[in-house]
């Protein structure tokens, strides 16, 4: 194993014999601007006392070039991830010297040509152990330690770091910036940004005390910044957190940047909080997307308590922060008054991405056994996230709202600084409740798998689980009255057997019954035959947005398990998705449509459905309301229609080409017109004459991704197999690059043309594994995986590669499992 691939075990003894007080960071940057720089100088000064007579500093840098231990020079022992360090004493400074890489894979310290100005921008990503890429450091969660950040740059850039500005200096060819020195961070969230960054500026007052707020974005993309809503949220946040925890905002400002070639959604980084481009929106934004965008705002300000104040000690316990945060930014959203429907998309969305996760053969327990750093970089995944939040979710309903935040409350008072793990928290929640959460925990956090539940009908109502498991849910019974569904009663219940008799004082005869009604639970909903017969007609005429939630996912999770046709699902979409108010739920069901036809449906139905679904997205886009949010997801879902077939393909460019006049209100904004174009691509009605003139439209840097998924996405096989070496060999290509490329490879879902490719894929995998960074393996591996109609060629290779990374493999049978997904979805449909 490389020494790069830092294990549990390792760490704990650093932990265990050295004790960090502060880290000294030099950083010189001025050199940035030029297309030749690839390193820039990087120095760490650490002070530490020590129990042992060595240890280890981390780089991942292009050179150490010199060490210097309490004034003596020392030999340089360095293997390209560790520098080496004996003889110490009680205490100790040390002082490592060398030049770390600038990066293009989002990991590290990233450099970003904006090619619309030609301006280059720097910001740092580190989670979970990249801050080595940058400067030395003793890179684990366990070994905190106070900051003081020192930047070189050239003049007039903005240059942030964690702390406040404390000193600015001119230099010969710049100017050197200093910082405040933080309180104790781990070495994840520290961070640095530079470039000509577009500011604005805020500030959050409360009750005499003020926190500085900016709010920063390329220059290119300020037309674009609604910093305003930005700020607003924030300040709805600080004035909730502060509250509900008891303990004030402890980082001094608090700058919110959005960077361009992101790999997140956002990073915690405290004072300097990084978030992705992709949340500036450059063309109207649907309530939903600016509801996500608050959500994701909110969840990293939780994570300035749940991870930044209290850390984990080690990669096992993720979860004690991002289950958290992902339920804190749902909760504070509605808490707040940003965004009250902040359930109905958690539903919908986040829960969807755990039931996925949770059926994977790699899925794990909550409290995950994390052995090294690879094993830690995968698991950032939703049972982590997503499951976790949907039990804590549950855990609210269990001990009550305010016990679980006098726990929290009592967490941080006791651990500020620190770093703890499971039993830490369940003591905090077991004293504020009154509640042994022993079991609860046994049950829900140290366990793999989802219970199924639905209701058996017959002399008696039962609600069957498997896998049981302690819920507290409600049920709720639905009727026609005309073609509506109305709620006609609610059973709350606690259960924990596998069948459960459902009693009540009455219980009216229901058309519809729903298994966790209210979403309270973590559980997949099976609907019974009569009651999917009921949502077949009358699915939008239910009021509750949450109850809907709950509808829609039962039923993608039956496609996605064989027991609905995918024809059905289709039917049931088109007639009722162009009647839903919720965006969000609409965007989804969207989405889930285009990928059943794709992947669940049988060959030989494949292109009739494509064809209807297109006419279906067409029809709706007209009908909907000019300007709506509705009108917009389905113009997105058009686009994505399109690209399997081409039916509509001449309205389309007549549209674009502005021909003929589009449908009232919808405005073609850039996103929306590459997403067009690259269907047109995908199914042989546009070329790069086309791709050429849209970039010259959009010369941004989103434009010249698309520009290259355009010309990729023609359906050649010469055009494909370019772009395919292209994706595995170009080492060039930056992440975002990487990722159009993989889309114009893949576009229209056209197996026909990259089926080829398939001996070469797994003859790669392993070899690009061990020579490309995590990120982009990741994405190749995942991205380029052969979705065929065989397990041969997957099975041979895990057969053959029995002894390569677990971290490898594991994305390798993630892929097969989806795969065996797809090809026993449309066997039964065959059968049936």
């Amino acid at each position: 194993m490389s020494s790069a691939n830092l294990t549990r075990e390792e760490t704990a003894a650093r932990a265990a014999g050295i004790h960090l007080e502060t880290v000294d960071v030099d950083l010189d940057l001025r050199d940035a601007p030029k297309t030749d720089a690839a390193t820039f100088p990087a120095a760490s000064t650490l002070v530490f006392a020590a129990t042992v007579a060595e240890t280890w500093i981390d780089f991942i840098g292009a050179s150490v070039d010199d060490v210097v231990l309490n004034g003596v020079p020392q030999a340089v022992d360095w293997d390209g991830a560790r520098v080496r360090i004996s003889g110490l004493a009680a205490h100790n400074t040390v002082i490592v010297r060398g030049r770390g890489r600038y990066s293009s894979s989002g990991e590290g310290l990233h450099r970003f040509r904006d090619p619309v100005d030609d301006e280059v921008y720097l910001y740092t990503q580190y989670e979970p152990a990249d801050c080595r890429r940058v400067y030395p450091c003793m890179e684990q969660p366990d070994v905190k330690a106070r900051w003081r950040f020192t930047v070189t740059a050239p003049e007039g850039w903005e240059v942030l770091s964690n702390g406040p500005e404390s000193a600015r200096t001119p230099v010969d060819g710049g100017v050197r910036v200093a910082f405040a020195e933080t309180l104790p961070l781990s070495s994840y969230i520290t961070a640095v940004a530079a470039g000509p960054y577009h500011r604005v500026d805020g500030a959050w007052e409360s009750a005499g005390h003020s926190v500085a707020l900016g709010v920063l974005c390329r220059a290119s993309l300020a037309p674009h910044l609604d910093a305003q809503e930005i700020l607003d949220v924030t300040r709805r946040g600080l004035d909730y957190y502060g509250t509900a925890f008891a303990y004030a905002y402890p980082w001094g400002k608090y700058d919110q940047i959005f960077v361009p070639e992101y790999n997140l959604g956002a990073m915690e980084n405290p004072g300097l909080v990084t978030f992705t481009e992709s949340y500036v929106f450059r063309g109207k934004a649907t309530a939903a997307q600016r509801e996500a965008r608050a959500n994701t705002i909110l969840h990293e300000m939780a994570h300035m308590w749940f991870g930044d104040l209290v850390t984990m000690r080690w990669w096992d316990d993720l979860w004690l922060k991002e289950s958290f945060a992902d339920f804190m930014g749902a909760h504070a959203n509605v808490a707040t008054g940003a965004f009250p429907d902040a359930w109905v998309s958690f539903a919908s969305r986040r829960k969807g991405w755990a039931y996925e996760q949770d059926q994977l053969p790699t899925t794990h327990p909550i409290v995950a056994d994390i052995t090294d750093l690879e094993a830690a970089k995968l698991n950032f995944d939703g049972i982590t996230y997503a499951k976790g939040a949907s039990v804590l979710k549950q855990l609210v309903a269990f001990v009550g709202e305010e016990a679980f935040f006098r726990g929290a409350q009592r967490y941080f008072a006791d651990h500020a600084f620190g770093n703890t793990t499971l039993a830490d928290l369940l003591t905090a929640l077991e004293a504020s409740s009154g509640r042994d959460l022993t079991a609860w925990s046994d049950a829900w956090l140290q366990t793999t798998g989802m219970s199924e539940i639905r209701v058996e009908r017959g002399d008696t109502r039962t609600l069957v689980q498997t896998a049981p498991r302690p819920h507290r849910l409600t049920v709720g019974l639905y009727a026609f009255e005309g073609d509506r569904l109305l709620r006609r009663a609610r059973v709350e219940l606690d259960i924990d057997a596998p069948r459960t008799p459902l009693s009540a004082p009455v219980l009216p005869d229901a058309d519809l019954i729903v298994p966790n009604d209210d979403d309270r639970t973590y559980a997949k909903v099976r609907l019974d035959e009569r009651s999917t017969d009921a949502v077949a007609r009358g699915l939008s005429s239910i009021d509750d947005a949450v109850t809907r939630a709950v509808i829609w996912a039962a039923l993608w999770n039956a496609v996605r398990d064989g027991e609905l046709p995918v024809r059905r699902y289709v039917e049931i979409v088109s007639l009722h998705a162009r009647s839903e108010p919720n965006v969000a739920l609409l965007a989804d069901a969207i989405v889930h449509t285009g990928f059943a036809i794709s992947r669940y449906a049988r060959e030989d139905d494949r292109a009739g459905l494509a064809r209807s679904w297109l006419e279906v997205a067409w029809s709706a886009l007209h009908a909907a309301a000019p300007g709506s949010d509705a009108q917009l997801a389905w113009a997105r879902g058009v686009g994505a229609a399109a690209s399997m077939t081409g039916e509509r393909a001449a309205d389309i460019g007549a549209f674009m080409r502005g021909e003929t006049a589009g449908p009232a209100g919808l405005a073609l904004d850039p996103d929306l017109r590459w997403s067009w174009l690259i269907a047109l691509a995908a199914t042989g009605h546009a070329g790069p004459v086309d791709a050429d003139a849209e970039l010259a439209r959009d010369p941004s840097a989103r434009g010249h991704s698309r520009h290259r998924t355009v010309l990729a996405a023609r359906p050649d096989a010469g055009i494909r197999a370019a772009a395919w070496q292209a994706a595995w060999t170009d080492e060039s290509l930056s992440n975002d690059h990487l990722d159009a490329t993989i889309a114009g490879v893949r576009a229209g879902g056209r197996r026909d043309l990259i089926a080829a490719h398939d001996a070469d894929y797994f003859a790669r995998i392993r070899p690009v594994w061990s020579e490309r960074s995590i990120e982009i393996a990741r994405r190749l591996v995942v991205g380029l995986f052969p979705a065929s109609e065989s397990l041969v060629d997957v099975d041979a290779w895990l057969a053959a590669n029995a002894d390569a990374p677990a971290s490898l493999r594991r994305l390798v049978i993630e892929q097969r499992d989806g795969l065996v997904r797809a090809l026993r979805v449309r066997s039964a449909q065959s059968a049936g």
